[in-house]
């Protein structure tokens, strides 16, 4: 009885950490399809990363931004035909170009080395990074940023995991206390202590 408690419990355990070991993200560690800070028009593809010193010296972020205050926007122009095409950027605050307030602006230009890099002061709230190569038809990449904001679905995602496996083990607890073989078990031992 003991044994199969044991082994219920070590299949409740692996399942828990299954599911939460998916929920793990890290940015750098995704493949180019799935990776959320990749834009991709055709097959002229740009990234965005993130950088606030000030904050982590070592993390770099796509669109959610934990901290308001100074952030370095790196543009990488992954396809190389984008090196060669006059390229502009604008961010604005709020979630939309006709209602935002531009913080913000690149005049386009060329990047041969394939890198924009741009300083901007960005307070709490939502922005929207506009960029803009000027090609035929022209090209055109937007970033939702939230700066310093809840994202409520990485936290479900965080949390389901755990919550998952405390009430599977609630159940299977319950199911055990209930089970006529853990009363009768119970039940012996207690004879064999009178």
């Amino acid at each position: 009885m003991v044994r199969q408690i044991t082994q219920v419990g070590l299949c409740v355990v692996i399942f828990v950490m299954a599911l939460y070991t998916h929920t793990a993200r890290a940015h750098g560690k995704v493949a180019m399809e799935e990776d959320s800070c990749m834009r991709r028009i055709g097959e002229n593809i740009i990234h965005l990363s993130t950088y606030q010193p000030q904050v982590d010296e070592e993390g770099h972020y796509c669109t959610d931004i934990p901290k308001a205050g100074n952030a370095i926007l790196v543009i990488d122009l992954v396809d190389p035909s984008l090196r060669e095409m006059p390229i502009g950027m604008k961010i604005v605050k709020g979630s939309k170009m006709e209602e935002g307030e531009t913080v913000s602006q690149i005049r386009p230009a060329l990047y041969q080395d394939g890198v924009i890099s741009t300083q901007s002061q960005l307070d709490q709230g939502k922005y929207l990074i506009l960029i803009t190569a000027e090609g035929v038809p022209p090209l055109n990449y937007e970033y939702h940023l939230r700066v310093e904001m809840i994202n409520y679905a990485e936290v479900f995602r965080a949390w389901i995991g755990p919550v998952v496996g405390l009430l599977l083990a609630t159940i299977l607890g319950y199911k055990l206390f209930r089970s006529r073989r853990l009363r009768e078990w119970m039940g012996s031992r207690e004879s064999k202590k009178h």
